[in-house]
């Protein structure tokens, strides 16, 4: 909204500021962190006070794993509402309200955020580990992705766009018109993306640090595929007003780290499936919209890992009765082999960092 004031810029020249791409992304970034670092404690207390604590796998199911993390039981959880309420505010404040791309993200995003909440709040009423079942929360995250599919092939602003497949390293589309099959692809990348986060939060800080990188690399990819020049320059895909995503992006990347201040070992609150399922599902959508799905594999290099060693261990244990890993997701196997938690997410960072360089690299090498 505050990019109304550009429009006063006859009056108070310093005021055409309020439409620079730029200052409002940096602008968003700082929002959603500070209003965070403010909103958190506040929130905290509430959370706690309500009784809405994090329930950990008992004993029962895995032994070791239950002594490592048993001091954590009661911890409050949903805590990704602090960073769904940072980010929408810092969207609606520094964002081009009129833009349709910002609506197309952060609506989904909130969607699935509502899904995680259903079933933060049944794991907490059931005081189990378990919320709604995996069939229904899949069934909800494939209608919310169909929703953003159907949208995006139908309206004549994106439908173009929409319909075409990139591949990086590669200069020109690989597919023109993907036509519903986009839907299906869609559906599969949102509905992908949003548990594979959702897998990855299981120790203090990690998902929230490794959304951090990935939110700064598709905010650039945002911004340069909007942008004239540098869209024909690199080889890029032109999508004219996606640009926006770039300010959401940045909204999130504060958000993501002011809530990170709070959720570093030891964890005074956890984001739970209210922040995990949204931040994949909206990370996916604006991938989509930028016509980058595929490079969503290798800047979400650690998301990728964590879903992976999930779908090979139950395919080793179906298949041939052993396992892969002493524990899937992959972070708690490196926990059963003697890393200290904070070893395993700092590691995990680095590596999340790597990803998300090698992922800019693919500006250059097409």
């Amino acid at each position: 909204m505050l990019t109304y004031l550009a429009e006063l810029s006859h009056i108070f020249g310093p005021l055409r500021v309020f439409d620079a791409l730029t200052f409002r992304a940096i602008s968003a970034a700082l929002t959603a962190f500070l209003v965070t670092l403010w909103l958190a404690p506040h929130a905290i207390r509430m959370l706690t006070r309500l009784k809405l604590g994090q329930p950990i796998r008992g004993k029962e199911e895995v032994h070791k794993l239950a002594e490592l993390h048993g001091s954590k039981k009661g911890t409050p959880t949903m805590g990704g509402i602090i960073i769904l309420l940072t980010l929408s505010l810092s969207c609606l404040l520094w964002a081009k309200p009129t833009n349709l791309y910002l609506w197309v993200v952060l609506v989904p995003t909130l969607m699935l955020g509502a899904l995680g909440f259903l079933d933060d709040y049944l794991k907490i009423k059931k005081k189990k580990s378990e919320g709604i079942t995996s069939r229904q929360k899949l069934f909800g995250q494939i209608l919310i992705a169909a929703a953003v599919g159907i949208f995006l092939i139908s309206h004549p602003d994106t439908k173009d766009a929409a319909r075409s497949l990139e591949l990086p390293f590669i200069k020109v589309a690989v597919l023109e018109n993907l036509s519903w099959l986009a839907v299906g692809f869609f559906i599969l990348v949102i509905s992908g993306s949003s548990n594979a986060v959702n897998l990855t939060d299981g120790l203090d800080g990690l998902a929230a640090g490794c959304t951090v990188s990935v939110a700064v690399v598709f905010g650039l990819f945002a911004y340069v595929t909007d942008n004239k020049e540098f869209a024909a320059y690199l080889l890029l895909p032109r999508n004219p007003g996606v640009a926006e995503l770039s300010v959401f992006c940045a909204a999130l990347t504060g958000a993501s780290l002011g809530f990170l201040w709070f959720n570093c070992h030891p964890a005074k609150v956890f984001m739970g499936d209210t922040g995990s399922l949204a931040i994949g599902g909206a990370i996916a959508v604006v991938a989509i919209c930028v016509n980058q799905e595929f490079l969503l594999v290798l800047v979400g290099g650690v998301f990728v890992m964590e879903a992976l060693s999930v779908i090979l261990q139950v395919a080793s244990f179906k298949l041939t009765g052993k396992r892969i890993f002493a524990m899937s997701p992959i972070h708690h196997h490196f926990e059963l082999k003697g890393w200290n938690e904070s070893t395993v997410v700092v590691r995990f960072w680095i590596l999340s960092l790597v990803f998300a360089l090698l992922g800019l690299a693919t500006l250059k090498l097409r």
